[in-house]
This record gives C-alpha cells, sequence and structure tokens, in this order.
C-alpha cells in the first residue's frame, strides 16, 4: 500500500510530495494531464514571479478575508524560505523593480526539470494520463489510466491537490467538486478571479483600439486604487491594474447587477496642475492634438473619455474627467480565462492539518481551497506554504506518535 497518494501535480502537491519523500514515506503523484505542472509552465512563459519582497505583515494581509487562514502557513514558509528554496534547485533570483521575485532565467521550465529530477531522486513516482474518479465505498482513490476503467489505488493518506477552475485546458476543471460535496463537503462556488471584465464599449473603441494599453493610470473601486496599466480589449478591459482590483469589482457585480469604476489618466498630476496646463493656448490645433501635446493623452486615451459623452469646454470639468473617467463593469470575463478562481473547498471543511473533516485521511491543498489572492507572486507563494502544511498534516497523521494526530 502506498504511503501517500497526490492527486494534482501543481506546486501545491508536487511540494508536499518533496517533503514527505525527503521523510521517507512512499509517494505517488497522479495527474490527468500528459505531463505534470502545466499550469505552473504557463505562468511562467511571461517571467515566473515566485513571490513578493514586501513585509511579511503586508503580505499576509493580500489574502483579504482568508488572511487568518493563510497567514500562520505561510509564517512558516515565508517568502524567503521559497526563494532559498529555487535557489537550491539551481535557479538564482532577483527582485524587480515592484518588489516581486522572479527566477533570473524569467522562466519555469529549468526550475521545473530540476525540481522533477529531485523528486525521481528521491523514489516519487509520477503517473501521468491519470484520471481522479472519486473514492470506493471502502474509501480507496479511484483512478483511471487513459481510456482504462478507473481502479482502486489503496494509499494510507491522500492529498488531493487538484486545483481550481480556471485555465481547465491545462488540468483544473473541478471535475472533483460533485464528487466531494456528495459526501457531504461544502464546495462554496467557483467565481473567476485576477479576471477582466466585460464594459458595453462603443463600435469606436472596440473597432479601432481594441488590444491597446492604457499605461500609468490608476484605477478606482469603491474605497480601493491601484496604479498600474489596464487594457482595452473588445469585450472591456483587462490588465494588472484591473486583476488587482477583479475582487472589489465581482464583488459590486455580485451585489448590484454592474461595477462603476473610475480610471485617472493621469495620477502624477493634480487636478490644479492639469487645469493649468490645459489652460494654454490652442490656436488652431484640433482638441485631438491639443490634448496629445498638452497632457500626453494618446488617442486611445482620448477615445476612452470621450465614451462618457462629448468633452466638457470647462476647463475644470475637463480636467475632472480625465482625472475621473468612469467605467461601467457589466460582468467577469469567463472563468477560463481568469488566470485564478476565488472558491472551492470550505475552510471550515478542514482541520488545522488540511485534512477533511468528514474525510479521514483525505487532505486539501493548493487552489481547491477556498482563498484567493491578487497575482504579484501571492498566488504562487501560499500554493507552496499550503502543500508544506498538507505534507506536515499527512506526516502527522501517518505517524501518530511522534507528532499530535490531526484527528483528535
Amino acid at each position: 500500500m502506498i504511503d501517500a497518494l497526490i492527486i494534482g501535480a501543481g506546486p501545491a502537491g508536487l511540494f508536499a510530495a518533496e517533503h514527505l519523500s525527503a521523510k521517507g514515506y512512499d509517494v505517488v503523484v497522479v495527474d490527468r494531464m500528459p505531463s505534470p505542472a502545466r499550469k505552473f509552465l504557463m505562468a511562467g512563459r511571461g517571467g515566473l514571479n515566485l513571490t513578493h519582497s514586501e513585509a511579511l505583515e503586508t503580505f499576509v494581509s493580500r489574502y483579504r478575508e482568508a488572511e487568518s487562514f493563510i497567514k500562520p502557513l505561510i509564517s512558516d514558509f515565508p517568502p524567503k524560505a521559497l526563494i532559498d528554496w529555487c535557489e537550491g534547485l539551481g535557479q538564482e533570483t532577483f527582485v524587480g523593480t515592484s518588489g516581486r521575485v522572479f527566477p533570473k532565467s524569467m522562466k519555469a521550465s529549468p526550475l521545473v526539470r530540476a525540481w522533477l529530477r529531485r523528486l525521481n531522486d528521491r523514489g516519487v513516482r509520477l503517473l501521468t494520463r491519470s484520471t481522479f474518479r472519486g473514492f470506493s465505498q471502502d474509501g480507496n482513490a479511484l483512478i483511471s489510466r487513459g481510456d482504462e476503467p478507473p481502479l482502486p489505488m489503496p494509499a494510507r493518506a491522500v492529498l488531493l491537490a487538484l486545483g481550481g477552475a480556471s485555465w481547465p485546458k491545462l488540468g483544473s476543471d473541478a471535475a472533483w467538486v460533485p464528487m466531494l460535496r456528495d459526501a457531504g463537503v461544502e464546495v462554496v462556488d467557483f467565481q473567476p478571479a485576477n479576471c477582466g471584465f466585460d464594459v458595453a464599449w462603443s463600435a469606436f473603441i472596440t473597432q479601432r483600439f481594441s488590444g491597446q494599453p492604457i499605461k500609468r493610470i490608476k484605477v478606482t473601486s469603491g474605497s480601493h486604487s491601484v496604479l498600474g496599466e489596464a487594457i482595452l480589449s473588445e469585450k472591456g478591459l483587462e490588465g494588472g491594474a484591473i486583476y488587482a482590483l477583479s475582487a472589489e469589482i465581482r464583488t459590486q457585480l455580485n451585489q448590484s447587477g454592474t461595477a462603476p469604476i473610475s480610471i485617472d489618466l493621469r495620477p502624477q498630476l493634480t487636478h490644479q496642475a492639469l487645469q493649468e496646463k490645459l489652460g494654454r493656448q490652442r490656436g488652431k490645433q484640433s482638441m485631438s492634438t491639443f490634448l496629445r501635446k498638452t497632457v500626453g493623452l494618446q488617442p486611445a486615451e482620448q477615445a476612452l473619455i470621450r465614451e462618457s459623452g462629448p468633452l466638457p469646454e470647462v476647463l475644470g470639468e475637463l480636467a475632472a474627467r480625465i482625472k475621473n473617467v468612469p467605467v461601467t463593469c457589466i460582468a467577469t470575463y469567463d472563468i477560463d480565462r481568469a488566470i485564478s478562481s476565488a472558491g472551492g473547498v470550505a475552510l471550515q471543511e478542514v482541520d488545522p492539518h488540511l485534512m477533511l473533516r468528514k474525510m479521514p485521511g483525505v487532505f486539501v491543498s493548493g487552489e481547491m481551497l477556498d482563498w484567493e489572492a491578487p497575482t504579484g507572486g501571492y498566488l504562487l507563494q501560499a500554493c507552496f506554504a499550503i502543500g508544506l502544511a498538507a505534507a506536515e498534516g499527512i506526516s502527522a497523521f501517518l505517524d501518530p506518535q511522534s507528532q499530535k494526530d490531526p484527528a483528535s
């Protein structure tokens, strides 16, 4: 019988496998995809943002309602520990100007290759194209290899690390939800996180400016504001500043059906300074040329300020429009286009060692649990920390004489 069966070869599952194998346990990892860490590799295509260098108190506050759950886990495995782990695999890191931490290679693939070699050296067995089909009546995980019928895979402990509901083509399709709900486990409905939002743009925006970035802006939703950039898309708005506010915008959508936000196109200028620039002599210049030369408004930005009506003729009102462009979000992008997801196994369903209270010996980790985080390294940091916590919980379960039994 296997000591630990880990279902899901993402960061949380593989990290748990690493720590359990280091303790001498027999570990098998199964994943339905042809190769492991598909979503992790995709995240690294644009530069793998591992974690963030900010102070720990600020760091854990990014997890919003889940802060009390996440804080002790990240305290046990803080950003410095993740950096040390990465460098221990031969991948040097650096801190970017934003405080985000990246491997110097800016890729996930070298890190994954080194990681898989370490797991192989420690005897971890990886079975790909192997799909979890639930549990048998006697509690064994049912796994089907390829097109074969599912067979029980007996294990002393099982870790579910199947991911959330975003990017289903990369493996996390949330097919496990009805299985756990049938067992009486509460699963909060998944919603898109770190996502874009639909906006009813005019045809002028969609036809002329789809894909155009709006840089060095401030976006505000309610009492929350973020500096960054956004992208005008045919559907609406996306990009870093929008993703950072996605939880606030989504909450407003759920409550009211629409979510008004505002965009400050020139956050570096006060209203008064902007008005003074606009007060210069326009001469024979067109308004478009004047706005471009005096305050640097590019065509896409000018189209944006015209979306809410004709340009005000009063200077103070024009400055106010530039500093506070109103945009109404009407829906989230589909979850399969979201970077991550909110929702999952309700946190009260697991004990302090991440074992399901209703299913002794079955543990849960990673994005399967009901927490969310913005981009910036917070997602990966939490997945690694949760994977480690689950490994420690499984170790305590398998060897209750050396550690407190998590079932007690």
